[in-house]
């Protein structure tokens, strides 16, 4: 073939892209309108107003018990057992009516001591119980 001559066959070898131009066009055009948009809804937060004042000593105000990865129970800095919370709680109680009961547990510790200060707690009067961990 000499140079310069071309086969005439070279030229019509080229793909034309339009038929799958208009597909993908069609095809984006139904998603779009299929495509169901929900209208979800959420949730009023309630927020304290904002204020320059200190907030409330709170470690005063509430029973803290706090239970170590080895489910090892302290209040106020000194180990007790499980059988004397009940105890506990009524005599802190009677001197803070006010005062709500903190478990701050650490996420190694087992639910099933959670659960059994929050038994005795609600058997000493206190259902304000919140838990907290480290």
């Amino acid at each position: 073939m000499a140079l310069g001559k071309r086969r005439k066959g070279e030229d019509d070898s080229q793909i034309d892209l339009t038929p799958m131009l208009d597909v993908v066009f069609i095809m984006l055009i139904f998603f779009i309108v299929t495509a169901s948009f929900v209208n979800e809804t959420g949730l009023n937060v309630d927020r304290p107003p904002t204020t320059d004042q200190p907030p409330p000593d709170s470690a005063n105000t509430n029973i803290v018990f706090r239970v170590s990865e080895s489910n090892d129970i302290t209040l106020e800095g000194r180990r007790i057992d499980i059988r004397s919370v009940r105890a506990n709680v009524e005599r802190l109680h009677a001197e803070k009516p006010e005062a709500k009961v903190v478990i701050n547990s650490h996420p190694k510790a087992k639910t099933e001591v959670f659960v059994m200060i929050s038994d005795q707690a609600r058997e000493a009067g206190v259902y304000n119980i919140s838990l907290s961990t480290e």
